[in-house]
């Protein structure tokens, strides 16, 4: 398994938080680049995958798109695109909602749900993590993660 220092092409790292900081954005761009082809075999996205996880933690109740701004793992400015989307495959359906004329309100479809349910477990790397990492070292990864975050889990305003 290559380290980092191989895999980017750098001798030595000015410090350990250097080594970490790019071992970080690289590890994300790949997990992305991984998660966005598993999506695509299903001609999705991974943000219209997310969508249909949002959609489905919410089921059977309607969803607003400002919802989904708050619930997506990433933030996209251009929310009513991405749904346009996924309500052209069927796999949601969006009607005026009765409260608030200006908002719609968003459903995931049986189809939308089936789609999910096939393809869940790979999205969430069951087969590739379990190889690599045990559940114990997972949950320190987690925690790291949640560490390295901080209270807030956003920006502070030292940065």
């Amino acid at each position: 398994m290559p380290k980092i220092e191989e895999l980017v092409k750098v001798r030595k790292f000015a410090s350990a938080w250097h080594r970490a900081t790019i071992n970080i954005i690289y590890s994300s761009n790949w997990l992305n680049v991984v998660l966005e082809k598993r999506a695509g075999a299903k001609q999705l996205t991974l943000q219209q995958f997310n969508v249909l996880r949002v959609l489905r933690g919410q089921y059977p109740n309607p969803v607003t798109n400002n919802l989904l701004k708050e619930r997506l793992l990433t933030k996209t400015p251009d929310i009513s695109r991405l749904v346009d989307r996924i309500v052209s495959k069927g796999l949601v359906t969006r009607e005026k909602n009765s409260a608030d004329k200006r908002a719609v309100d968003l459903l995931i479809t049986q189809k939308g749900l089936e789609l999910l349910a096939e393809i869940e477990n790979t999205m969430m790397l069951d087969d590739l993590l379990p190889k690599h990492i045990s559940e114990e070292e997972c949950l320190q990864l987690s925690a790291l993660l949640d560490k390295f975050r901080g209270p807030e889990g956003e920006e502070t305003s030292e940065a």
